[in-house]
């Protein structure tokens, strides 16, 4: 009876196992790591069932010649709508941390099966187009060995670099020559007009923001280093943590490390430890798009059987991470025509830090609920300033819009010209007149 009754609960916990995935678009046997062939396949098989809602690409290429795939979704994939914005998820930057990698698969896989059966999905896709890359260093992740939950095997690219330690940095000059896949996300992000990223590692179970980097002389001394949109930071991290199962509760209890704590489930990322040369800081100080950086499991590498359970505790904080893209304000900027202005430079009151406009004169500013004002400005046009308030209660699929329109300086002068002209004209006339008198 004992055993009949132990089969039957094994049976119940497997069918909602079953019934659990299904229900979130994956097969039980994609619960696997899959290698540079396998993850290829994986996206081609994606792009072969959904063509009309995903596009396959890649940005270059890895030291060893793999290809460093992207697969962008949405409504018209394959280009960018003036007025969507672009959101991006990057996995596996250290080729052992391959938690993320596989998460992001599974992620593609359910935004897309989801397409028409799920609202808040469908709404989502329709409203934003969203850049999965699971892995920017596939080169490593090839020698990185499952089940190594410490260790450096497979952590650096093939020219034995370490991906996040290689941008441009203020605060330390980088010495090391600039590697092929570092090169192709600084290429890729000033192509792709980026609002929102998360870059996303393991060895522990925090979401981490801006800045990474401190001063030199405060490095040893925990220092929090505060970016000008510390606020938004601070937000876009907590939105993760929170609707993540467990990282809102501040305690990875890792096993090297088992009294570590982080207040709801976020740091800063100079006080947890600085770092130099690292991507979310360069992404933030060089492109209108800001990153923070979710580590997603204490074990860098583990068995392929706890894949379901990080799919599960992560899914529903993917999601409300990339809704987070329509926070704040977007709009056109146009001259007095309605010709949009490339390169016009947005500016949040006294903040250290602008967005500009892509080739279309459309912009994003994520910014939290509360009144700003706004100027912008513009090569040959006068600058313009708008007060608006950011409502508490913003649609999860739209920022407010705010549109701005610049007269052109050339032309308003040309009119005045013209007009001094035909007065001078005139007088001179008058006083003919006046003189035949």
């Amino acid at each position: 009876m004992v055993l009949i009754k132990s089969l039957i609960a094994l049976s119940v916990v497997i069918w909602n196992a079953i019934v659990f995935m299904q229900a979130s678009g994956i097969q039980l046997p994609e619960f696997e790591y899959h290698n540079y062939k396998e993850m290829l396949v994986f996206l081609q098989n994606l792009k072969q069932q959904y063509p009309s809602l995903c596009h396959l690409y890649d940005i270059g290429a890895s030291v060893q010649g793999r290809r460093l795939l992207v697969l962008a979704i949405g409504i018209k994939p394959n280009q960018h709508i003036p007025g969507r914005p672009e959101f991006k998820y990057i996995a596996n930057m250290h080729g052992n941390e391959a938690v993320g990698r596989e998460i992001l698969l599974h992620l593609a896989k359910y935004l897309l099966s989801q397409y028409n059966s799920n609202k808040e999905i469908t709404q989502l896709v329709n409203s934003t187009r969203i850049h999965i890359m699971p892995s920017l260093n596939p080169d490593g992740f090839e020698i990185a060995v499952q089940g190594h939950c410490t260790g450096t095997q497979g952590r650096y690219n093939a020219n034995f670099k370490d991906l996040n330690r290689n941008f441009e940095d203020p605060y330390l000059k980088r010495k090391q020559p600039i590697q092929p896949e570092t090169r192709a996300i600084m290429d890729w992000i000033q192509k792709i007009p980026f609002v929102l990223s998360a870059n996303l590692h393991g060895g522990t179970l925090v979401a981490s923001y801006p800045y990474d980097g401190v001063q030199l002389h405060l490095v040893h001394k925990k220092t929090y280093s505060e970016s000008p949109d510390d606020d938004v930071f601070i937000h876009l991290s907590k939105a993760y943590a929170n609707h993540h199962h467990v990282m809102h509760y501040g305690q990875p209890n890792c096993s090297d490390d088992p009294h570590e704590q982080f207040p709801n489930g976020i740091v800063n990322g100079a006080q947890y430890y600085p770092i130099y040369g690292g991507m979310q800081d360069y992404i933030y100080l060089n492109s209108n798009c800001m990153e923070i950086t979710l580590e997603l499991s204490c074990c860098k590498y583990p068995m392929s059987r706890q894949i379901p359970k990080f799919w599960h505790q992560n899914r529903p904080a993917l999601i409300a991470y990339i809704q987070q893209t329509h926070q704040g304000i977007k709009g056109f900027v146009t001259d007095s025509k309605g010709k949009g202005i490339s390169n016009a430079v947005i500016q949040v009151d006294n903040r250290g830090h602008i967005v500009r406009t892509h080739h279309s004169g459309d912009y994003w500013r994520i910014l939290l609920p509360g009144r700003y004002n706004i100027t912008v400005s513009a090569n040959g046009y006068p600058n313009k300033v708008k007060s608006i308030v950011v409502p508490k209660h913003q649609s999860k699929f739209s920022a407010l819009v705010v549109n701005f329109t610049l007269s052109n300086s050339a032309s308003s002068s040309s009119k005045i010209q013209s007009i001094s002209a035909l007065w001078g004209v005139t007088v001179c006339i008058y006083w003919n007149l006046l003189s035949l008198y």
